[in-house]
Parts: structure tokens; C-alpha cells; sequence
């Protein structure tokens, strides 16, 4: 048995899924645990109105972790023909490395199978994260060779260095 919970959002918890991204990611907050972005980038990782608009579309869902104290952890799942995309996976920073991630991640891939019946798992990674990459790697991610560029929207942060890209990861199912 988990001290955690799984269930799929709402949009009741579009604050909570924005709030766990963002402190995830960036600012001072996302120091506290080892997927922080901040070093990269400033400014927001996401913001209510992008989470809102995910959750409304079609074959988009977040799945959500919730603990004692509230949302532990989320990633959002976007069905793409035969893979579904993973994205804004998050646990909260002062939780990290304690095994949830590994499981929430093996939670993600079953229930991509179950829902959509899908042969794989693809996620885009920003490629100077090399420590994420290898995660991902060790979990059976594959780097399929792809990049995609980082969006200039500052919605998404303000880079602090050049050259920032994502690498394109999958895993089949």
C-alpha cells in the first residue's frame, strides 16, 4: 500500500496542478528537490489558463497524486495516434527522491495503455538536463533523434542561457 492516491483532474484542480508545476521548476521553492529548471530559466513553468485548456481537450487528461497534505504529484498524458505524449510531471520538491516518481511514472504508462490502448510513451526534455535524460534512460526512454525548439513565449519562462532546445524521448509499451 502507497501513502498516495492516483485519480484523474478535474478542473477543480487547475490552481493546485499550476501552483505544484510551477514550484517544481522554477524559483527558489524547486531547489528544494532535483528536477529544478531555475539555473535555465526564469519566470513560470505554466500558468492556469494553458492547464485549463489541456484538461478540456480531447484525449488529454492529468493524472494526479494526492498525499495527506494535499496534490503530491501530476503529469499530463496526450494521446498522439499510437503514443501518448507526457508532460508537466511534477512531485512535490520536498518529496523527491523517495520512489515516488518511478512509481507514478510506471502508474502513467499503465494507464495510458488501459485508456488508449497506445504502444508507447514519448516526452520532450530540455536537452542540457542531462541528469533527466539519464532518469528517463534508465527506466527504458530511448533518444528517438528528434529535438523541438523551446517555445519564445514568456508564458513559459525566460531563458538564462542560449541555445535551450527540447530532446525528444520514447519508450514503447
Amino acid at each position: 500500500m502507497t501513502a498516495w492516491d492516483y485519480r484523474w483532474a478535474s478542473t477543480d484542480d487547475v490552481r493546485a496542478i499550476v501552483a505544484l508545476v510551477n514550484s517544481v521548476y522554477r524559483g527558489d521553492s524547486s531547489r528544494l528537490g532535483w528536477t529544478t529548471e531555475a539555473d535555465l530559466l526564469d519566470g513560470q513553468r505554466t500558468d492556469a489558463g494553458e492547464v485549463a485548456q489541456l484538461l478540456a481537450a480531447s484525449e488529454s487528461e492529468f493524472l494526479l497524486a494526492d498525499d495527506a497534505h494535499g496534490l503530491l504529484g501530476c503529469a499530463h498524458l496526450k494521446r498522439d495516434g499510437d503514443v501518448a505524449w507526457f508532460g508537466m510531471f511534477s512531485v512535490r520538491p520536498g518529496r523527491q527522491g523517495q520512489g515516488l516518481g518511478q512509481e507514478f511514472l510506471q502508474e502513467a504508462e499503465r494507464r495510458v495503455r488501459q485508456l488508449w490502448a497506445v504502444g508507447g510513451m514519448r516526452m520532450s526534455v530540455i536537452s542540457l538536463r542531462s541528469e533527466l535524460i539519464a532518469y528517463y534512460e534508465r527506466r527504458g526512454y530511448g533518444r528517438t533523434g528528434d529535438t523541438l525548439p523551446f517555445p519564445a513565449d514568456p508564458r513559459f519562462g525566460t531563458p538564462k542561457v542560449e541555445h535551450l532546445e527540447f530532446m525528444v524521448l520514447e519508450k514503447r509499451l
